[in-house]
């Protein structure tokens, strides 16, 4: 079994930029195991404990879904937390473009077949930039924070390939491997 995920990779300049504000945030906010600059992804679908016998079919099913997909833009925009300021556990800079709901969509309806439900909670692009195992700081003070960064632009990125990556957990963090990457249409 392999532990398995679709999804984006950003443009470095945008990476960097994240970076920069995470190297800010660290003198703020504490308890957070923070994502580095490599692994700064947006997921499209998380699949779990796969079989690796189902990874050429699902690199197929991919590839038939999302290649006649066509290119598009993406903004990173403004920092928060889920799922709330008191039990903060993910700290996140948001992504916008009109497309991106609509590749989520492709993506989960190329691979229900193969035996993968559908996400039940609400589409909500980001990245993950940190976690908290456990939030113990400040409600306000957090809020007060995440006030400051609300509307910081990090940049611009095409969306113009789709990885199927491996994820494999590592005492200093999570490592991805990409199995397979599906080029959109441009």
């Amino acid at each position: 079994m392999i532990r398995a995920f679709i999804g984006v990779r950003i443009d470095p300049s945008v990476a960097r930029k994240i970076s920069e504000a995470q190297a800010e945030l660290k003198s703020r906010l504490s308890g957070i195991r923070w994502v580095g600059l490599e692994n700064l992804h947006f997921t499209l679908k998380f699949l779990g404990p796969i079989e690796e016998t189902k990874e050429k079919l699902i690199a197929e099913a991919l590839e038939k879904a999302v290649q006649p997909f066509p290119r598009f833009a993406i903004l990173a925009r403004g920092v928060g937390v889920f799922p709330d300021i008191r039990r903060a556990r993910i700290l996140w800079v948001g992504l916008e473009g009109e497309k991106l709901a609509a590749l989520a969509a492709w993506v989960e309806a190329a691979l229900e077949p193969l035996g993968f439900a559908r996400e039940k909670r609400e589409f909500r692009p980001h990245l993950t930039i940190g976690r908290w195992r456990s939030f113990n700081g400040r409600p306000e003070a957090l809020k007060n924070e995440l006030e400051k960064w609300k509307t910081c632009g990090f940049g611009q990125s095409w969306v113009d390939e789709v990885f199927f990556f491996q994820s494999m957990l590592k005492p200093e963090g999570a490592v991805y491997h990409p199995l397979s990457i599906i080029r959109l249409s441009q």
